[in-house]
């Protein structure tokens, strides 16, 4: 990992820590309508994918396809929807979307369908407390 590496105020801003895998920060959004996962790679000054070392792109696949597999059993979802678009936060992050046939958005994307629904204090506390039982953070 580069050394400065130094989470994007919007990313901090829009979401909750849960924790820190080998590679990734996983955060989760502030956004109760759905179980939603970031993972950022702590590598500082990466945009892109193939800017990550070749161990780096097999961290974050393996760290992916972990924090996918375990979302999807735990809620039960319909789909799970993964991108990196990067067009408003460039830092390279990867959203994991647990989705249902009747959430909000169905079927089209989550973004900028509607205003996000934070969660209250408890909320957060407890979905936080459950992502890392989840995913074994501590």
């Amino acid at each position: 990992m580069r050394l400065g590496f130094e989470l994007d105020p919007r990313l901090a801003a829009d979401t909750l820590p849960v924790g820190d895998g080998p590679l990734c920060r996983v955060l989760l959004m502030n956004d109760q309508r759905y179980p939603w996962v970031i993972l950022v790679p702590r590598v500082a000054g990466v945009t892109e994918l193939y800017q990550l070392t070749s161990a780096q792109q097999r961290q974050l696949l393996d760290e992916s396809m972990r924090l996918g597999e375990r979302l999807m059993a735990h809620f039960a979802g319909h789909k799970l929807n993964v991108a990196a678009l990067g067009n408003v936060v460039a830092q390279l992050h990867v959203h994991h979307i647990v989705r249902y046939r009747d959430d909000a958005a169905w079927p089209a994307p989550v973004w900028g369908r509607h205003p996000p629904q934070p969660y209250g204090a408890e909320g957060a506390q407890a979905r936080v407390a459950e992502l890392r039982r989840l995913l074994d953070l501590g």
